[in-house]
């Protein structure tokens, strides 16, 4: 494990970039067109979200429930507001519906105005990325699998255990123990591949308490997210947790980033992916502060940042991008 994560903490000059849902601020999220497309790109890493069918296929997606401002069944028509859980849904008919447009005058649509409109994108199966990744073109990316699961909402998500197993069996099966990444909010999650699968990378999601938070935070004492986590040690920061708990990277929200804390997670080996960084002002931010790499939207914007910077996100590439 040691010498493949060694890809992915940040080198000399180097910051490690990864496309977030493939690259959602230009391509439909999570559709095998804006997976290749973000590999086309140059950008080594995906971050991609999975969930399971109801027959226990391991699907890409990020809400549990079918979201309106993106779906559209057989006949073009967008879906209605009632909640369709994800797992109440065989992938027979999962697949059916065109998930490649975001629906005018939405919220989800205004947040993202640049997005390409396509048709014909179906949820895809975890499976169907790993066998493009095995494909001559991309058998040096990676995967960062986000395992989708709420311990707040019961029965809103599949069990923890069954996640986990479902999700190893996929990169198992496809030899892709060396180019994975599997992180989640919910580390009961984590624990779990810890169990079955103790050769594969796990990072542990956080997102701080805060007065107006944008979705569930997850840090916080007694939290059901941090399957028993917690510290005894008052000079303890949560990168002693995560360490503790025998994890290998950390994922922080961009405004949780303190370079100190990135600096002292790094002494412990983790690497650190902060998320979701978009703006140009984030993006400075986390480079200052030392990250090993950064998760965004908009994989273009980062890539001309890091290089007004004086930076790269590939060895590779290195030697060839302008200095400026």
């Amino acid at each position: 494990m040691a010498a493949s994560l060694a890809q992915l903490r940040k080198a000399d000059g180097i910051i490690r970039l990864h496309g977030h849902r493939g690259a959602r601020g230009i391509w439909p999220e999570n559709t095998i067109f804006g997976f290749k497309g973000t590999f086309d790109l140059g950008v080594q890493v995906v971050e991609l979200d999975v969930l399971l069918s109801q027959d226990n296929i391991a699907v890409i997606t990020h809400n549990p429930t079918l979201m309106p401002a993106t779906t559209r069944d057989q006949a073009g028509v967008w879906i209605s507001e009632a909640p369709q859980k994800v797992s109440d849904l065989p992938y027979a008919k999962l697949r059916q519906f065109d998930i490649g447009g975001t629906k005018p005058d939405s919220d989800y649509a205004s947040s993202f105005p640049e997005q390409s409109f396509l048709f014909g994108q179906s949820i895809p199966t975890l499976d169907e990325l790993a066998k493009l990744v095995q494909t001559e073109p991309y058998k040096d990316t990676w995967l960062n699998i986000e395992i989708k699961s709420i311990p707040i909402h019961a029965g809103l998500t599949p069990e923890p255990e069954l996640l986990a197993r479902k999700v190893i069996e996929v990169v198992q099966n496809n030899a892709l123990s060396d180019r994975v990444i599997l992180q989640s909010f919910d580390w009961r999650v984590l624990e779990h591949v810890k169990r079955l699968a103790p050769d594969l990378p796990r990072s542990h999601l956080s997102y701080m308490e805060r007065s107006c938070p944008k979705m569930e935070t997850n840090i916080y004492p007694g939290s059901p997210w941090m399957a028993g986590a917690e510290t005894h040690r008052a000079d303890s920061d949560l990168c002693d947790v995560i360490a503790d708990a025998g994890g290998h990277l950390w994922a922080p929200h961009h405004s949780d980033v303190v370079a100190e804390e990135v600096a002292r997670a790094q002494a412990h080996g983790l690497i650190v992916n902060a998320w979701t960084v978009n703006t140009i002002a984030e993006i400075d931010h986390v480079i200052d502060a030392g990250v090993d790499g950064i998760i965004t939207d908009y994989p273009g914007r980062v890539q001309k940042r890091l290089i007004e910077r004086g930076y790269h996100w590939r060895e590779d590439f290195a030697q060839k991008a302008p200095h400026l």
